[in-house]
């Protein structure tokens, strides 16, 4: 709850007292990191007395508490939704005016963290802000990342991969907790002693806690993001240092610190491979060392352990969670195999964020045995007694195949429930990924559709939006969102209408500002903002996206004197290093966009602008500025998203296919208020046993063709005509995605969006119900579900 003895005047003295012993300048020389970091501390401040209220309940209720393992932790700046949780944003805004500060300036100072990369991360934040602002005792575990993924930056179109450096500076938000350490272990063998195995690990390394407060709603209760750091066990050879041998001594530090300082390392090399696998067991082993460590201050019968305990893996990567807690609870507390087992199972859960099959990990057993050689031996140990429980099984089916580790079907063996993220998704969980175990566990799998925090995605990021919301039904709709169907009954009103397309148009006046300024493009506030911002995937198909704006570019250009809607066409986001087809479609885009924006004919009728370095506080810029929201997958292959459910919240409209949680957006908002195309998951399914699908799709397409022809000819790479031939050539031959066979219903749809936009009354229509029909995707809603379905949690407020 907001303080009210707090005013702007005694936050303002809180802020000079950090200022100067904190930071350790004075007003007349601080910088604005200075003060930025002088504020920072005095929030943290407020934040740390309902942070220990809430561990000093937790314990003294003996309550259990959720377990949130996830490689990812897309968080954001803090500053700014820490203030607006605390209810003292607006005392933030006048301790920094009298200053002579302004606070959007501070706020913007701040870096992101570089914790993470796309929608698996951000869920993770949101579901972190949602446990803590409804009172569920809860640990997000993950790595403290020194270089995140990397930072994109483009030349001459290409993708180019640089460190991110967000912990060059101090982060304020942290505590250090260097007695909350573990030795993980690595590689070695295993002994046989006094009967029972007994693993000696050939490496270890250190993982050190490093605590960030995570503050919910109204500041009523607060819980702990943990996040790990890696040490050398032995951190310098001094005797080599005086011997010269310099790089030698270091080099146990050296080796120790590259498990924490990129995310998701490049796998296409067998060095690679082992330390993706070393960075999931490294999180996973000290989350779980951790988690047993409290238990035992409190409680001594192990086998009660999922009484107080829930454990909820976020996708494959702590899939390990299984094996390591069966060889803590036998090999260091004595357990019998069967007992530990089984509470494993009660305790975890695990949550599939995909359909694709490589995403699904497998590890050459050669590579599992050799990294963890115990974990191999209980691996073998788990499949061999679930086939002997299940003697129906399948021969095919099972952890162990093919020389390799399925870490799905062991995070799946291994939980007591496995859901799905939307209820497309979690069909196809049951029909298509694991459609043997389900039906040797049937009830395992359950939904549980994704949502997102409207504190930080509505009333932090759109604030001319959240005011008018809060003008017209109230305040309070930030923690139950359902209220928003309240805004339905003032739709119709001129009144409602004028003000909701002002916020819109405020919003879309501050994204040009800050496009002309950081890409160099003029845009028009009046023209239709269509955004695809997301993780660059073939299955995304940004392809799509671009060949249909050519074709647009081609239709203008051909009478650029027509009744045309004016479009920006903004796309965003990374692909990974060793994507070579994603990054051809970067370049691509690029390509495009310098030929597009520097047409004389099409002028400003059409702009594509696609900024560089793509994070979560671009998305905050970007989305409460969107008309069109982008939303084209390939059916069947996004397991949810949750981009979609930020720009619907924002007054965004989707163009998209039925897909993911497109699926109950469409249920929600209505046919008439979404714009609907292509094939579904089935007809994909249909259309793919067609070798010649692509090239029939082609053909029967005009402007597909053309297109593809200039592309081929080399329209938008005339320094290197054959560029994209072997893009070209993907589409024609090797469309597994299927941008050839849904392009023509795209294009459709792409003009049914323009004939709304051009009625002004009817697209404002649609974007307030967008709004008023999104409370069904607010996080919260999602936590609630899990706290009852799957963690047995109950909330402590």
């Amino acid at each position: 709850m907001t303080d009210l003895s707090l005013t702007p005047n005694v936050l303002q003295a809180e802020v000079l007292r950090h200022l100067t012993f904190t930071v350790g300048k004075d007003a007349a020389n601080a910088s604005l990191r200075d003060w930025r970091m002088a504020l920072s501390h005095a929030i943290r401040d407020r934040i740390v007395e309902p942070w220990f209220a809430s561990t000093r309940r937790t314990w003294a209720d003996q309550r259990k508490r959720v377990y949130y393992l996830s490689m990812e932790f897309l968080i954001g700046r803090i500053l700014e939704d820490a203030t607006i949780n605390l209810g003292l944003y607006d005392h933030a805004a006048e301790a920094m005016a009298a200053v002579g500060l302004d606070i959007a300036a501070v706020i913007a100072d701040e870096p992101d963290a570089a914790l993470g990369n796309g929608g698996l991360g951000r869920l993770a934040a949101c579901f972190m802000e949602s446990m803590a602002t409804l009172g569920c005792p809860a640990y997000g575990y993950g790595i403290r990342y020194e270089h995140g993924l990397f930072r994109q930056h483009f030349d001459h179109g290409r993708q180019i991969e640089t460190p991110e450096n967000w912990l060059a500076q101090a982060h304020p938000w942290e505590f250090a907790r260097p007695e909350s350490a573990y030795t993980i272990g690595f590689k070695g063998r295993v002994e046989t002693q006094d009967g029972r195995e007994v693993w000696v690990p050939g490496e270890t390394v250190i993982a050190e806690a490093h605590d960030t407060p995570v503050i919910g709603w109204q500041g009523k209760w607060a819980n702990t993001l943990r996040l790990w750091g890696a040490k050398a066990t032995s951190q310098f050879d001094l005797d080599r240092f005086n011997r010269g041998d310099y790089t030698a001594a270091a080099e146990p530090e050296t080796l120790a610190r590259t498990l924490s300082r990129v995310l998701y390392p490049d796998d296409t090399t067998y060095q690679g491979k082992e330390l993706r696998l070393k960075q999931e067991f490294f999180l996973t082993s000290a989350a779980l060392q951790d988690i047993l460590r409290r238990y035992r201050s409190q409680h001594s019968d192990m086998a009660a352990l999922p009484a107080h305990v829930a454990i909820q893996m976020n996708d494959t990567h702590p899939a390990i969670a299984g094996p390591e807690l069966v060889r803590l609870l036998t090999d260091e507390h004595g357990l019998d195999f069967d007992t530990a087992l089984a509470t494993a199972q009660a305790c975890l859960g695990y949550t599939n964020h995909t359909l694709l099959p490589e995403a699904l990990e497998k590890w050459p057993t050669c590579t599992f045995g050799s990294v963890l050689p115990r974990h191999m031996q209980i691996v073998e140990r788990i499949d061999s007694w679930h086939r002997r429980a299940y003697p129906n099984r399948p021969h095919y089916v099972g952890i162990v195949k093919h020389q390799e580790v399925r870490m799905g079907e062991l995070a799946f063996i291994m939980s007591h429930k496995v859901n799905g993220v939307s209820a497309l998704h979690t069909d196809l969980v049951k029909q298509t990924l694991f459609p043997e175990l389900h039906r040797l566990h049937p009830g395992r799998i359950i939904n549980q559709t994704n949502g997102v925090t409207p504190r930080r995605w509505l009333r932090m990021a759109n604030k001319p939006l959240a005011a008018l919301i809060s003008e017209t039904i109230g305040g309070g709709w930030e923690a139950d969102l359902d209220r928003l169907r309240g805004l339905e009954a003032h739709v119709g009103d001129a009144g409602f209408q004028t003000a909701f397309a002002a916020a819109k148009r405020l919003n879309k006046e501050r994204l040009a500002a800050w496009t002309l300024q950081n890409c160099g493009v003029v845009i028009r506030p009046d023209a239709m903002f269509d955004v695809q911002i997301k993780r660059i995937h073939e299955y995304k198909r940004q392809l799509l996206n671009i060949l249909e704006t050519i074709a647009h570019w081609h239709k203008v250009r051909s009478n650029p004197t027509g009744n045309w809607v004016p479009r920006v066409k903004i796309f965003g986001g990374k692909a990974a290093p060793g994507y070579a087809v994603a990054k051809e479609i970067i370049r691509l885009i690029n390509d495009v966009a310098e030929v597009v924006n520097n047409d004389p004919v099409t002028g400003d009728l059409l702009k594509i602008i696609y900024p560089a370095n793509y994070n979560v506080s671009m998305a905050e810029r970007v989305i409460p500025a969107s008309d069109l929201s982008e939303q084209i997958s390939t059916a069947g292959k996004e397991a949810s998203g949750t981009g979609n459910m930020k720009f619907m919240m924002n007054g965004a409209v989707t163009i998209g296919t039925m897909d993911g949680a497109n699926v109950e957006i469409l249920q929600e908002v209505g046919a008439e208020n979404f714009f609907l195309f292509g094939l579904t998951a089935e007809e994909v399914t249909k259309r793919r046993e067609d070798p010649d699908q692509s090239k029939a799709a082609i053909e029967a397409s005009q402007p597909l063709m053309d297109v593809l022809q200039m592309i081929a000819e080399g329209r938008f790479s005339p320094d290197d005509p054959g560029r994209y031939h072997a893009l070209v050539h993907r589409v024609w031959h090797h469309d597994y995605f299927l941008v050839a066979a849904d392009f023509d219903a795209y294009h459709a749809a792409q003009s049914a969006a323009d004939a709304a936009y051009a009625d002004p009354a009817r697209w404002g229509r649609m974007a307030a119900l967008n709004t008023a029909r999104s409370g069904y995707f607010s996080s919260d809603r999602t936590i609630r579900s899990y706290m009852a379905e799957v963690w047995q949690a109950t909330s402590a407020l």
